[in-house]
């Protein structure tokens, strides 16, 4: 859609819409990424910036959260998943050294709540309680959620909104103009003839058993034809049987009544 507003001869009030960041949760299972997560992540990373997130840390003791830190991070790395990676280098030490924790902290866990809960020494604080204690979310030794929000919104805003610029919309952009002319539609996916006979396949399947259930309705339909006939045949016998016995009914009160012999 971004780039489709690019290529038209006025450009005001371009509304993007582009995705500067993707939040990739990770379940907290202990020991490593799925191949489901693996292909996804793979997907995903070559067209956004790509954030992994363990979510519900607070499932994992510290020891066993480095742990799975540390195993994700190889298969990130072993796989070449591509994740964003934000510039340490900076003017300032200070932002030198956050942006050193920051990337430190990857993949970031996350301790979500919206509950105010009282710690022991008194504070009011967003966490969950716990019968050990209490799991903050804006603690840096619990979890990295204003790692995370520092990120976000506040260190790297810039360059994620530069990234997808510079990298993942100008590759893209770069393949569509090689692929199609102005003003054509995108073109459509080469078909692939191995999927393309097992659709021709389970299509006709599919027609084959329409057609099947399709007579087994009909002769349902004439079953169900005959019987209402049958019904409607046997229903006017007795209507006509009734009829016959309330004449015969009539016939024989008439000759028994005392007008009859009176006139006999």
């Amino acid at each position: 859609q971004y780039l489709r507003q690019e290529q038209q001869p006025v450009r005001k009030g371009i509304v993007d819409m582009r995705v500067h960041a993707c939040l990739y949760f990770i379940r907290p299972n202990g020991h490593t990424l799925k191949p489901l997560d693996v292909r996804a992540m793979k997907a995903i990373g070559a067209r956004v910036n790509l954030i992994p997130v363990i979510a519900k840390a607070d499932t994992l003791s510290p020891t066993a959260l480095r742990q799975f830190k540390k195993r994700v991070m190889d298969v990130i790395d072993a796989q070449s998943i591509r994740i964003y990676q934000p510039p340490v280098e900076s003017d300032d030490g200070n932002s030198e050294e956050r942006n050193r924790e920051i990337i430190s902290a990857v993949p970031f866990a996350i301790i979500g709540s919206t509950l105010e809960v009282k710690t022991e020494d008194g504070r009011r604080v967003k966490g969950r309680q716990y019968p050990w204690g209490v799991a903050e979310v804006e603690n840096d030794q619990h979890c990295d959620f204003r790692k995370l929000r520092s990120l976000l919104i506040r260190t790297h805003m810039l360059d994620l909104i530069s990234t997808t610029e510079e990298s993942h919309y100008d590759k893209y952009r770069t393949t569509q103009m090689k692929t199609r002319k102005f003003g054509e539609p995108k073109p459509k996916k080469s078909e692939n003839k191995k999927f393309r006979e097992e659709e021709e396949a389970l299509r006709k399947r599919f027609t084959e058993k329409v057609k099947l259930e399709e007579n087994r309705f009909r002769q349902w339909e004439q079953k169900l034809i005959a019987e209402r006939d049958r019904l409607n045949k046997d229903l006017e016998q007795e209507h006509n049987l009734v009829k016959q016995l309330e004449s015969e009914i009539e016939a024989i009160s008439n000759a028994g009544s005392p007008n009859n012999k009176f006139f006999r």
